[in-house]
């Protein structure tokens, strides 16, 4: 009976040691599963870490490049703003010497300006000058024919064309009387303005001459001009010094000399007023 009890309690020991053991085990084991779950949940948040940190790193690399990005620009942009600092630096001197030439390019042609008014207004008062010099001349010979008197302006300069009959004989050089009274005429407007020069020339036809008094068409031309000049000083107190003589002989007609018509017109005595070039020249001397 003893013996049985003692069975009956080493089996009891034995289920009890049992059943502690199996408790060990399973706690062991719940510890394990645990443990395991926590070592995968460890490296699932180190596979996170790192993960996250290649994104960071990557991060980190983008920024920095573009950092470098903005580095290259801020120096882009110092080195352009210098290069505008010194342009706008060279273009205020431009700005000045430009403006300092424009200033003197107004300033010249200003002057210019006043020159050419005071020019204009010279050769308004020649003009104007000489349409009465025509008037009072037309005037003065209204009674004589049109066709032994022509009195024109060209280009700024009066003519008077005298026909050859109405003041020589044929071939001859001296002024006859009835002429002397037409060119006294003349004289009396010429006189009437003291400040102009004029040229008495004379011209005629391609008929060769040749006398003892006249050796051909030049002579012939020189001898009448000097004749005209000769009465104009002498008889109408013209003062010489405002008169000159040349002869032109047959070189410059007025119309063809194959016939008598043209040559009549090309016989002729002609008195040109002179421009009073001096006051041109004291306008261009100013300047």
């Amino acid at each position: 009976m003893k013996a049985f009890k003692i069975f009956i309690s080493l089996v009891i020991l034995l289920a009890i040691s049992s059943c502690v053991t199996s408790k060990k085990f399973n706690a062991a084991n719940s510890a394990l599963k645990k443990s395991q779950d926590a070592d995968k949940n460890c490296e699932e948040a180190l596979r996170s870490a790192q993960a996250e940190k290649d994104q960071l790193a990557n991060r980190a690399t983008n920024l920095q490049a573009q950092v470098d990005d903005l580095k290259k620009q801020l120096d882009h942009a110092s080195q352009n703003t210098a290069q505008v600092l010194t342009t706008l630096q060279d273009l205020s001197v431009m700005s000045g010497k430009q403006a300092e030439s424009v200033k003197q390019s107004l300033e010249t042609l200003s002057e210019k300006d006043s020159y050419i008014h005071g020019l204009q207004s010279a050769m308004a008062r020649k003009d104007s000058l000489n349409m009465e010099l025509v008037m009072n001349l037309k005037g003065a010979l209204n009674d004589i024919n049109d066709k032994d008197i022509n009195i024109k302006v060209e280009k700024g300069v009066v003519y008077i064309d005298i026909s050859d009959k109405l003041l020589f004989n044929s071939g001859k050089y001296n002024v006859t009387e009835p002429a002397k009274k037409v060119l006294g005429k003349v004289a009396k407007v010429l006189n009437a303005y003291p400040d102009m020069d004029f040229m008495v020339e004379g011209h005629t036809d391609n008929v060769p001459i040749h006398t003892d008094c006249i050796q051909d068409n030049w002579d012939l031309s020189v001898k009448r001009a000097t004749s005209v000049v000769r009465i104009l000083q002498n008889t109408y107190n013209i003062k010489p010094e405002r008169i000159s003589a040349a002869g032109r002989s047959e070189y410059i007609p007025l119309a063809s000399n194959n016939d008598k018509e043209g040559r009549a017109l090309n016989r002729r005595t002609r008195i040109i007023i002179l421009p009073q070039l001096d006051q041109f020249f004291k306008l261009l001397v100013k300047k």
